[in-house]
């Protein structure tokens, strides 16, 4: 059976205005999904086809230039505008959304508060669930109480497919997701009816900023490169 091809676009070494993927006339590293799966290529632009579908992709590539001030200028320096939260409310105002679910952490209780607070006065309906809404105890999982946070099987455990039903209930038209788990927030994807865009994602060590560890790998960070010491 032959292989099928595998992008590597996180390899690319070319220059980011060299590439092929970003300029017409660019240079395509090997592997280059943009030259070397025409067939996969043409499959994905089909969905563009229905009218919801390319709808969301329209309005989310104009919401992507107007995070950008002062486009005009020649030669453009990049002036980034626009919050992610300020983002949010603007596409969903760009997609006619009404009704917005919040998928929080209960880690994350106080700013679930505030970020429904700012929705509201955006204009939007808030319709919110947390990560232990239910109770259902993680013994449910098999899991005994070494598995646990408190070491007690009747913890609560995390119920991100009880989120996305709640909200899928509730009418929500686009969820954001706040500070769930890492696996919690996948299941919340799978079972969500609505698209769904993340606010933050959940690091306990860093303060919800994942990607300090990622800067820093060469630095104070070099244990998650070498995870063998």
């Amino acid at each position: 059976m032959k292989k099928k091809p595998r992008a590597l676009c996180a390899d690319c070494d070319l220059e980011k205005s060299e590439r092929i993927c970003v300029q017409s006339e660019g240079k395509a590293s090997k592997a280059c999904p943009t030259v070397s799966q025409p067939e996969l290529l043409k499959r994905a632009n089909r969905e563009l086809e229905k009218p919801m579908i390319a709808e969301f992709a329209r309005q989310a590539s104009i919401q992507e230039a107007a995070c950008y001030a002062n486009r005009e200028q020649k030669p453009y320096v990049m002036q980034p505008t626009k919050t992610r939260i300020q983002e949010i409310c603007e596409f969903a105002r760009r997609m006619g959304y009404q009704r917005l679910g919040l998928a929080f952490c209960l880690g994350l209780a106080a700013e679930a508060n505030a970020v429904a607070d700012v929705l509201s006065e955006q204009g939007f309906e808030v319709v919110s669930a947390v990560c232990k809404a239910g109770r259902t105890p993680k013994s449910e999982l098999g899991l005994g109480a070494k598995d646990t946070i408190a070491l007690d099987d009747s913890e609560a455990m995390c119920n991100p497919i009880y989120q996305a039903m709640l909200l899928n209930q509730g009418g929500a038209e686009l969820n954001v997701l706040l500070g769930l788990c890492v696996g919690h927030d996948s299941l919340f994807f799978k079972y969500a009816e609505a698209p769904t865009t993340v606010l933050a994602v959940k690091d306990r060590v860093t303060g919800h900023n994942p990607l300090a560890p990622i800067y820093l790998r060469n630095s104070y960070y070099r244990k998650i490169t070498r995870p063998e010491l």
